[in-house]
């Protein structure tokens, strides 16, 4: 007999809402704002919040993102310095991931994304800095003050990580994101969109190349019901379902992702291990494939009806989430529930491999001395008269 899954529409009880709660400002703020920036402009706000604060821009760039029209931008603002480094394609991590492996890009529709990359470069950098707390922004977030970062600093004195919500406009999956568009209720999980680090913690995790790869970096503390939620953010607007391709190369994350939070769900107050074991089992996979395909035709058919009620309305947006659902089907028939406990024991063992890969990391070097150690060969520092360019 097949267990039920109910699609949790909301996984707000795994956080700790912190948002109305007074947190006491501390001395101890940010050491860094780290952007993995892919864009060909960075925000101009995100230059001026981290002048505001006093606090270095760390711009890791690649793709669209120049660093030399970065640092320029940088040096234009008055009181703003930075770092932005040039992360080229293919960089060749001093660490191979068991989760990056081939098999997970193809179930994945080959999905070709850096951004977990950049992210642990940015923790490993911070750590050889010597920087003790940092946040990550996302270049396509706005409405972040400064009042809201240091509430998350502050926070940062008593948890490993604390995160923010970007729900206007929602930061979810295609497929939920078509839920919401057929008149379900869809809530907004926290995000790496703008998520705080102290990277001094002894188990500081790290961000595996899947979709949802924010959430396994804070999956413990999700378990644990530990991870703070300071407040909300924006995002910037864009269609979920302009490229069925994109429901396609987010399905195995996202599967992998609601899985493991389903467990969390479950079982409050248990040890991590023993809410993850049921994830060992293919049967618990094949369950969940089962229940995630019920909740695509569920989806399909409320869409269908809406459609059918309502006429021109939104029917050309509703064809194309459509056709992004029959892709997510699609896509999830390709998921083989042995693959997902392969990925589950290799994401640990990575977290095994990470931590040694941590302890072999200088600590407290000069900036030239860390990016070398992370071979990262162009960069520009910038600001406050300094203009130091290295290339390769």
């Amino acid at each position: 007999m097949s267990r039920h899954f109910k699609h949790q529409q909301s996984h707000a009880s795994l956080l700790r809402d912190v948002s109305a709660s007074s947190v006491p400002l501390t001395r101890s703020g940010l050491d860094a704002i780290v952007v993995p920036a892919a864009r060909a402009s960075l925000p101009q706000h995100l230059i001026t919040l981290s002048a505001a604060l006093s606090v270095p821009l760390v711009v890791l760039c690649s793709r669209q993102a120049q660093i030399e029209r970065v640092a320029d931008r940088i040096s234009a603002t008055f009181g703003a310095r930075g770092l932005v480094v040039d992360v080229p394609e293919g960089y060749p991590q001093t660490w191979t991931p068991r989760t990056s492996g081939e098999a997970y890009r193809e179930v994945s529709a080959g999905r070709s994304s850096d951004l977990s990359v950049k992210r642990n470069i940015g923790l490993r950098l911070a750590r050889s800095r010597g920087w003790k707390k940092i946040l990550f922004v996302d270049d396509d977030i706005y409405k972040l003050n400064a009042q809201q970062v240091e509430r998350l600093a502050a926070s940062l004195d008593r948890h490993p990580v604390a995160s923010m919500a970007s729900r206007y406009f929602p930061d979810n999956s295609v497929v939920c994101h078509a839920r919401r568009l057929a008149g379900f209720r869809q809530d907004v999980f926290v995000s790496g969109a703008v998520l705080g680090v102290n990277t001094q913690h002894p188990a500081m995790s790290f961000f595996p190349d899947v979709y949802n790869e924010d959430w396994f970096f804070f999956a413990r503390h999700a378990a644990a019901r530990s991870l703070p939620k300071i407040g909300e953010v924006r995002q910037d607007e864009y269609d979920p379902f302009a490229d069925p391709l994109r429901a396609r190369r987010e399905e195995f994350g996202d599967l992998l992702a609601e899985g493991m939070y389903n467990l969390f769900e479950g079982r409050p107050g248990v040890d991590f291990n023993e809410q993850l074991r049921s994830a060992a089992n293919p049967r618990f996979w094949q369950d969940m494939m089962e229940s995630r395909g019920s909740l695509i035709a569920e989806t399909s058919d409320r869409l269908k009806t809406v459609m059918n009620k309502q006429g021109i309305g939104d029917s050309w947006k509703m064809t194309e989430a459509l056709i992004s659902l029959e892709a997510a089907e699609e896509q999830l028939q390709q998921i083989k529930p042995e693959l997902c406990v392969e990925f589950i024991d290799n994401w640990r063992e990575d977290e095994n491999r990470w931590q040694q890969e941590l302890r072999g990391d200088g600590i407290g070097l000069a900036e030239q001395d860390a990016l070398d150690q992370l071979d990262l060969k162009s960069w520009i520092a910038c600001g406050y008269g300094v203009d130091s360019r290295i290339t390769a």
